[in-house]
């Protein structure tokens, strides 16, 4: 009996560290950060005169034949095999947004925390074409995470005054997420995005 007991123990802390494996993306401020960070944000109405999605080029190829979708992919999954082109084979995925769990990597979108168009209408109409293009690209600030595709859809490039992930448990990092990517690019916010971030912020 003391045997089997203690080789249940085993079992069960032996198989706690994969299913506890929900990767994020890096540099996630904590809340007192992020919400010193939104009140230093400028405040802007919306105009997103010009925009066009192909003036912020994405999935840029990052190493070898891997690019950003692909890098992202093996960061945010879970024992992730790349074929030769780089593409993930095999791997898990956990989607935060919606607490789905994905065995395929066709089921997932890499969503921009801060979509093309909102980061136009913040400012990014006056950057250069290179710096947009980091901006798509940006692997070292919260900008880019693995998500069900359907979901990411239905965001589009709404800001979280008009959509927020399904799961409430996830408002405090999503919004911690989005105010470090709008601070480190120097992107404003509207009045109404800047009440739901700090609503958000609150449920930390």
């Amino acid at each position: 009996m003391k045997f089997s007991a203690l080789a249940l123990f085993i079992s069960v802390v032996s198989a706690a560290p994969a299913a506890l494996q929900k990767r994020t993306p890096p540099n996630i401020p904590t809340a007192a950060a992020a919400t010193t960070m939104l009140a230093s944000l400028s405040i802007r109405t919306v105009d997103a005169t010009g925009y066009d999605r192909d003036l912020f080029p994405h999935w840029i190829t990052q190493s070898g034949t891997c690019n950003t979708r692909e890098v992202v992919l093996k960061r945010d999954g879970t024992d992730v095999v790349q074929g030769s082109n780089c593409a993930a084979t095999s791997g898990t995925w956990f989607s935060p947004y919606d607490n789905a769990t994905w065995t395929d990597a066709a089921d997932l979108d890499i969503d921009h925390m801060v979509p093309l168009s909102d980061a136009w209408k913040s400012g990014a109409g006056t950057w250069t074409t290179a710096k947009r293009q980091s901006f798509a690209n940006d692997l070292t600030n919260p900008q880019l995470i693995a998500v069900t595709d359907n979901v990411n859809q239905s965001k589009g490039d709404k800001s979280p005054d008009v959509w927020k992930p399904s799961i409430a448990s996830f408002h405090c990092t999503y919004a911690r997420m989005w105010v470090k990517v709008k601070s480190v690019w120097e992107l404003s916010v509207t009045a109404a995005e800047k009440s739901a971030l700090t609503t958000m912020l609150g449920t930390c």
